[in-house]
């Protein structure tokens, strides 16, 4: 399929500026294995979606304050998005500035932090502090919530409470797995209260996820890696799930690729500590996840690629325009969808 093929069109007042007040009360467009038209709930009905011996999958993930912008010490702006922490002094990280950085050039940055430009791959810098200066100190200082760019304003305190999921604990991504801003302390205790099971998996979200596709081929995209963390609990509540006959349901697209990564070496979940850059498209042969919450994505995006893999790139693209039409607020900030896996019909047989 074509770059060309992921488009719509998208009127500027509906991309979400801000959170709603409440959490759950963002709509939630629902797209069942069983119709192509989409219904229309609240997020507060989730609820009523799953079924006895079903498992949710969260990512824990928390977002850092990840945007430095600062002033050179020879008068030039320059914008620092770190993309990775590799250690207390040395980061992987998205540079802007008026001269692209040369390899073993330093910058001052806020008077008195030093830091030497030691390497480049493709469009990201390795950095390292040479000042008596750690990145954890140089974030918690100076460092912004990195909200997206299509986000027209600077972050606020609500912001640093609502732009990370109740559930966060393990930081490391510069972006929130989006569709878990919908879950409140409301919903969890009445999924573990009916005896829905709650797993965890950790995937730092980095640039990666949300990087433009540039190629009308879309094969030829590659993806950014990122950290991934699949735990032996993790794994033993899916494998539970599935002797009980239950579903694994996936709240945002970080949760699918982290397990179907975890599950792609063998076909069946395993545990998994590593990296992924893992590129779902139409096509793609599914080991895990059964349903998925998740936000609306850009026009031409992966994310945009990868729900249309799991439920139906026809079923998809019509579901988004009809929550254009219905005014439905989306990205970040916006409103919610859930998806059921689409399996696709046999031909003859049973």
């Amino acid at each position: 399929m074509d770059l060309a093929d992921f488009d719509y069109s998208l009127p500027k007042h509906l991309i979400a500026q801000e959170p709603l007040i409440i959490r759950r009360d963002a709509k939630l467009l629902a797209l069942s294995e069983k119709k192509d038209t989409p219904s229309h709930f609240k997020v507060a009905d989730l609820f009523s979606f799953f079924k006895p011996d079903d498992l949710l999958v969260l990512n824990d993930t928390r977002v850092i304050n990840a945007r430095l912008k600062t002033k050179k010490d020879t008068g030039g702006r320059i914008e620092i998005l770190i993309e990775r922490v590799l250690s207390e002094k040395v980061a992987i990280v998205h540079m802007r500035s008026s001269r692209v950085p040369k390899i073993g050039s330093c910058v001052t940055l806020f008077g008195n932090v030093h830091i030497s430009i030691t390497a480049r791959f493709e469009d990201l810098f390795q950095i390292k502090i040479v000042s008596p200066h750690s990145f954890e100190e140089l974030l918690n200082t100076h460092g912004k919530l990195p909200l997206p760019p299509y986000i027209e304003r600077e972050p606020d305190d609500n912001d640093a409470c609502r732009y990370q999921t109740i559930y966060s604990r393990v930081p490391g991504a510069i972006a929130a797995p989006t569709a878990g801003l919908h879950i409140d302390q409301l919903l969890i205790d009445q999924l573990t209260a009916s005896g829905i099971q709650i797993g965890y998996v950790t995937l730092h979200v980095g640039a990666g996820t949300f990087r433009p596709v540039k190629s009308s081929h879309i094969k030829e995209h590659k993806m950014h890696s990122e950290r991934v963390v699949v735990s032996p609990a993790t794994v033993a509540a899916v494998n539970k799930t599935r002797e009980k006959g239950g579903r694994v349901i996936g709240v945002g697209t970080t949760v699918m690729r982290a397990l179907e990564t975890a599950a792609r070496a063998s076909g069946s979940i395993e545990v998994y500590d590593g990296e992924t850059d893992l590129f779902i498209t139409p096509g793609f042969e599914f080991q895990v996840i059964d349903a998925l919450m998740t936000n609306f994505h850009l026009p031409r995006s992966t994310l945009l690629m990868l729900v249309c893999a799991f439920s139906g790139f026809e079923r998809v693209m019509n579901a988004y325009r009809i929550a254009v039409e219905n005014n439905y607020r989306f990205f970040s900030y916006g409103d919610a969808m859930w998806l059921e896996r689409k399996v696709p019909k046999r031909s003859g047989g049973i």
